[in-house]
């Protein structure tokens, strides 16, 4: 008797499709039974027949419990690994910054793994370095030893997060001894601080001129920059929040010349534009970079959809609406970042298929007795768009950050499951989700994509009687070194990722 089968699903990697039965034993997959075979004996059974089955989401960027000057996001981990299961995605990776000089990037890191205790899912972290001492390899090894191997640099907010040149170029250095993934916020500083400098002599420093503050320049000139950094150090690089065409052709570009760098997006960055600054309630698109104008935000679509984007990520802080209205007056006063674990499904995927044309997407659902496998009705065009979602949402950023067991269904993996209608439309109702604030930036909108059931190491705890709250029982997940991570994928899928390489077979035993 298997702990769990989830019956009859169309099981997407980013490798591939498959009709299939996922077969559940103490937290891992054990087996991919093909679904012309009878369902395999199971203690819980849940039928996807006529939906799909994904890995759990990976989300590489969250801000838990953050603090940022006398701003502190509202939630804690409990809420906000509990909204991720909400929304499909079952590990997160938070971020141990300062949160000012008294505090150590390693002593960070070492307070959100006791917050992190609290966590419904998964949790990796990575570290953060503000300002260089001869301290700070020694604690770069304690971060890589507890298996946190990446570090961020912001490259603006002076006097609070930035880190100057001097600290950029010698943590890289160290990444490179470490084998370490460097975490880029690129935005250029002195750009930044003479544009805000300049409309705020002009009396145009409220919210609904935060994007004029920030160009989309003083972005593309940072990321050039760190790139040539990346360049002379050899240092692996990974830009977060990436909001315009031009950053992530540059990125494209250097790893055309052979440099391990990775862009990353936002879900808002792809379905919100500058108009947002000039609506009724501007306060809720407060954050860094803004929103880009529409030309921006359709270019910038089009590389989501071609792959020149690696990931996608919610980019998560926890502010409600009463501490966004403190200071719409001005924008260096106020605090910056957006609810968003539990929409990035949808958000994504809904931009992801009107990007390829997939909105004529269904799937025939086969009556529950006939033993029948979903039908795909999709086509190679369907097929493609959700294997695209895979890599995204869930397949990159497991393998980008070195996270084992992770991002993909297959026999030995993490179980970690979600299952979705890709034809089903919801609204969004920022009062009714779940991530601990009181409005959401996509409030109002109609998006697909969202998770029916969610299976967290092996767990059902969404289905459609509800969340079932798991308790304390999150994981913090020790990383592979960057180049390791590459090395291991590679020997194990030397011939590339099929499924028959990730062992679908047929017979209804279990295994």
């Amino acid at each position: 008797m298997n702990d769990l089968v989830i019956s009859h699903g169309l099981v997407v990697n980013s490798f591939g499709s498959q009709a299939a039965h996922v077969v559940v034993n103490g937290g891992r997959v054990t087996a991919l039974v093909d679904a012309s075979e009878p369902v395999p004996p199971a203690e819980r059974l849940v039928d996807a027949a006529g939906r799909v089955v994904i890995p759990g989401g990976v989300d590489a960027h969250c801000h838990v419990a953050q603090v940022t000057g006398r701003f502190r996001t509202l939630d804690d981990y409990a809420v906000t690994t509990a909204a991720a299961l909400w929304g499909g995605t079952t590990t997160i990776l938070d971020f141990g910054i300062p949160r000012d000089a008294s505090e150590t990037p390693l002593e960070a890191a070492t307070n959100k793994l006791a917050l992190a205790r609290e966590a419904r899912c998964d949790v990796a972290l990575h570290g953060s370095v503000v300002a260089w001492d001869e301290t700070v390899p020694a604690q770069l090894e304690e971060l890589a030893s507890l298996g946190i191997r990446s570090v961020k640099l912001y490259m603006t907010n002076r006097g609070t997060t930035m880190a100057d040149d001097d600290t950029v170029l010698k943590v890289m250095r160290e990444m490179v001894r470490l084998d370490g993934l460097t975490y880029i916020h690129a935005e250029h500083d002195a750009m930044i601080a003479d544009c805000t400098r300049e409309h705020a002599d002009a009396g145009q420093i409220g919210i609904e001129h935060l994007h004029e503050t920030r160009p989309e320049l003083a972005e593309e000139a940072s990321v050039r920059e760190v790139l040539a950094m990346a360049e002379y150090t050899g240092a692996p690089a990974y830009f977060v929040h990436q909001s315009t065409p031009g950053a992530v052709d540059l990125v494209a570009e250097a790893r055309a010349r052979g440099l391990a760098v990775h862009s990353e997006t936002c879900p808002h960055y792809l379905v919100l534009d500058d108009g947002v600054y000039a609506s009724r309630f501007p306060e809720w698109f407060a954050c860094c970079p803004p929103m880009r104008s529409r030309e921006t935000v359709a270019a910038l679509r089009e590389r989501f959809a071609e792959g020149s984007v690696h990931t996608v990520s919610s980019d998560h802080s926890c502010y409600d609406l009463a501490q966004k209205r403190e200071r719409t007056d001005d924008v260096r006063n106020m605090p910056h970042g957006l609810p968003g674990v539990e929409t990035r499904m949808p958000v994504a995927f809904t931009a992801l298929a009107e990007a390829l044309g997939g909105n004529a997407l269904a799937f025939g659902s086969p009556g529950a007795d006939d033993g029948g496998s979903p039908a795909a009705a999709a086509g190679s065009a369907g097929a493609g768009l959700l294997e695209r979602f895979v890599e995204l949402f869930s397949a990159a950023p497991a393998r980008i950050n070195g996270l084992p067991g992770k991002g993909v269904i297959a026999p030995g993996h993490d179980a970690d499951l979600v299952v979705f209608d890709p034809a089903e439309s919801r609204t969004v109702d920022g009062g009714a989700l779940h991530m601990g604030t009181d409005f959401s930036p996509f409030d109002g909108r109609e998006l697909r994509g969202w998770p029916q059931a969610v299976v967290a190491g092996g767990r059902v705890v969404l289905d459609e009687h509800g969340f079932h709250d798991p308790g304390p029982v999150g994981r913090f997940v020790p990383r592979l070194g960057y180049r390791e991570a590459a090395q291991q994928a590679a020997a194990q899928n030397p011939d590339g990722r099929s499924f028959a390489a990730v062992g679908v077979r047929a017979g209804g035993e279990g295994e």
